[in-house]
């Protein structure tokens, strides 16, 4: 224990402050009650007597010495508890009447407790810098970070250096998952190997698993009495025409948030969002570096002042010309309000906003603040939008991803003769499931084992029976331990299961989480399934055993194999059951969870094209189908194999309902897929 030795150390500073005074009073005297004459000390300086005085000055100026130095850390401590005090939030008016209403309640309570009957249950508002929780135990991951008020939570999700709005992060959630889906139509199966190594599995930006998680949460914060509504895009919408500078903490970062906002809607309405023009230096100024080789959609970037007002112009032009639907006002972010007589003509023309990050000559000043609240200097009273706000770090992994998503053969704001297809109110998020379960039963674990099984839904079974598991933290933890059999440390647990939240403030979490999943393993089988050995976690391969385990060693065998490797590519194809981890969508889970499916994708493929008969050959490659519907490469042997049997009606069918497949999951088929789908399938008269 620690206060013994505090005191001890504090009993021995009394000792040495009050101590040596004590006793230099009581030997020598006080200082000022005389000493030496100075004619007798400069006749005869080396006498009993000055040496007496010498000694008793220098004992003085020690123990002045010691005082001084305790008085300085005294006040240290004192200014330090201050800072402390000013920083602890006081409850706002709306709190301090609630807890006296409850105050009054609970004293009224014992005051009559004859009273029988007992009125509805009122929700007492949560305090500002609390954290808000699900029901579930372990929230799992729907904490925030301390300081931020339920006001700032409200209507969106809140990052380390940001605040993203509800339909705004949504749409990073869909972008997400076609870069996933994107990524699956263009995988080409190979012969099974046992590492994966492609490069197009390395995982999402941490700001996108972030919101992930966020949009995770079983509950949502109800937005905050009296806050203004959020529009869409981040509030764009909700801006005024004409000149508008930003001032402020937050002008930068608001900006930010319309860059990626407009980014989103380009990526899901491509043909028909607004005009977005932004110029090459208010980029670099807001990103901190250039911009990207490949251009987002439905954002311009315009090299100057005067290329700003020629593409707002054109845009202008085309937009009225194709007789579309209005769906907004165009939108240019400047560095500086710049005398460009061709970009004044434009914004006139088009009655666009025109975003400056300065004051310069605007018509409009909104301060922005941190948290993306826009006021009026010139209006005191009045409340504007919240905006979208963004660091550089987090709108860089956005727009990443977002360009990821956006094929790079389909240019922004280029015509469709299609009809326009209408667009719900919330964004579609890609499904990331096959197209349906697999029914091959894993093999059973060994006797006096527990038995793991991640392909498919998440089971953990013991002696036949499954053992239930309450939080739903500790199943996941058990998923990604199976994923890593190397285990992994408390900060990467903490950063797997709660991303963007502080790892050493969720520690304690996770031990909880950890003794509760030993405690009902341990009550269930008696044995012990994690194990901790040098600061890493994982499971003890003695006792538990794990379907994922088992399909990744044939997948090594099957890369190794020298004879009879059709068999084990069959076993391959046998030992999956299912997505890993199917119906859940962790942040972290993907690039596990591709790499599963693509083991599986090569085996199909690996016994189609050994496979002498086409019959067979084409049954392999419509399971393989089955494991993985948005393959592009397994649609194309499929139809290829359909064509050489003389059956152009299936292989048209077959094109046409990937194609439909594709567009319903946000995945537009270009003239290339096109191309690439229908390369020796036959026209069918009449189709």
């Amino acid at each position: 224990m620690r206060w013994p030795r505090q005191v001890a150390y504090l009993l021995v500073l009394a000792l040495l402050l009050v101590g040596p005074p004590v006793v230099l009073v009581r030997v020598v005297g006080w200082p000022a009650n005389g000493g030496p004459d100075l004619r007798q000390w400069v006749s005869q300086p080396l006498t009993a007597q000055t040496l007496a005085v010498a000694l008793t000055v220098a004992a003085w100026a020690v123990w002045l010495m010691l005082a001084a130095t305790v008085a300085v850390r005294v006040a240290a401590r004192a200014w330090v508890g201050a800072r402390w005090l000013r920083r602890v939030p006081l409850p706002t008016p709306l709190q301090a009447t609630a807890t006296g209403l409850a105050g009054a309640a609970a004293f009224g309570a014992g005051a009559h407790t004859g009273a029988t009957a007992v009125g509805p249950q009122v929700a007492l508002p949560v305090a500002a810098g609390t954290l808000y929780q699900s029901t579930d135990p372990d929230a799992n991951g729907v904490e925030r970070l301390d300081g931020v008020s339920e006001v700032d939570n409200a209507g969106g999700v809140v990052l380390r250096e940001g605040w993203l709005p509800w339909d705004v992060a949504e749409q990073v959630a869909a972008a997400a998952g076609l870069v996933w889906l994107r990524r699956r139509r263009t995988y080409q199966p190979h012969k099974p190997r046992d590492a994966r190594d492609d490069t197009d599995l390395a995982p999402l930006p941490e700001t996108v698993a972030t919101v992930q998680a966020a949009l995770a949460a079983p509950t949502r914060p109800a937005p905050a009495t009296g806050t203004v509504p959020d529009g869409p895009a981040g509030s764009i919408a909700s801006l005024p025409s004409g000149r508008i500078a930003l001032t402020g903490p937050g002008a930068l970062a608001a900006a930010r948030g319309m860059l990626v906002t407009a980014a989103l809607v380009g990526l899901r309405q491509p043909t028909v969002s607004a005009p977005f023009v932004i110029t090459r230096a208010a980029t670099r100024m807001l990103l901190d570096a250039d911009i990207v080789a490949r251009p987002w959609p439905g954002v311009e970037v315009a090299g100057s002042a005067d290329d700003a007002g020629v593409l707002l112009a054109s845009s202008a032009a085309a937009r009225y010309s194709s007789e579309r639907e209005d769906t907004g006002r165009p939108v240019l972010i400047c560095e500086s309000a710049p005398r460009s007589e061709p970009l004044a003509v434009a914004l006139a023309a088009c009655a666009a906003t025109a975003v400056f990050l300065d004051a310069g000559t605007a018509e409009v000043i909104l301060h922005v603040d941190a948290a993306g609240h826009t006021h009026d200097p010139q209006r005191p009273d009045w409340v504007g939008p919240r905006l979208c706000v963004l660091d550089p770090v987090a709108a860089t992994d956005l727009l990443t991803v977002i360009t990821q998503a956006h094929p790079p053969d389909v240019h922004p704001g280029a015509g469709s003769t299609a009809a326009t297809v209408t667009t719900p109110k919330r964004p579609r998020i890609p499904r990331q499931a096959t197209g349906e379960r697999l029914d091959h039963p894993p093999d059973r674990a060994a006797a006096g084992q527990l038995d793991l099984r991640v392909l498919g839904e998440p089971t953990l079974i013991a002696d036949g029976t499954p053992v239930p598991i309450r939080r739903s933290a500790a199943l996941q933890l058990l998923v990604f331990l199976a994923v890593h059999p190397d285990g992994g440390s408390s900060q990467q647990l903490v950063e797997a299961i709660w991303p963007g939240l502080p790892a050493h403030r969720l520690t304690g979490r996770l031990y909880t989480t950890l003794s509760d999943l030993r405690t009902t393993v341990r009550a269930a089988c008696g044995l012990v399934v994690i194990d901790h050995i040098d600061n890493r976690y994982r499971l003890n391969p003695g006792f538990c055993d794990v379907d994922l385990w088992r399909l990744r060693t044939l997948a090594a065998h099957a890369a190794t194999a020298v004879t009879s490797p059709a068999t084990i590519w069959q076993a391959i194809a046998d030992a999956y059951s299912g997505d890993l981890a199917a119906g859940h969508q962790w942040p972290w889970l993907d690039p596990a969870r591709e790499a599963t499916r693509r083991h599986v994708l090569d085996a199909y493929a690996a016994l189609a094209a050994a496979e002498p008969d086409p019959r067979r050959a084409l049954d392999f490659l419509q399971a393989g189908i089955r494991v993985d519907p948005y393959n592009q490469a397994l649609h194309q042997q499929a139809s290829k194999i359909l064509t050489a049997l003389g059956e152009h009606d299936t292989a048209t069918e077959l094109t046409d309902t990937y194609h439909r497949r594709l567009t319903a999951a946000g995945l537009r088929p270009t003239d290339a897929h096109h191309a690439a789908l229908h390369a020796g399938v036959k026209p069918v008269s009449g189709r």
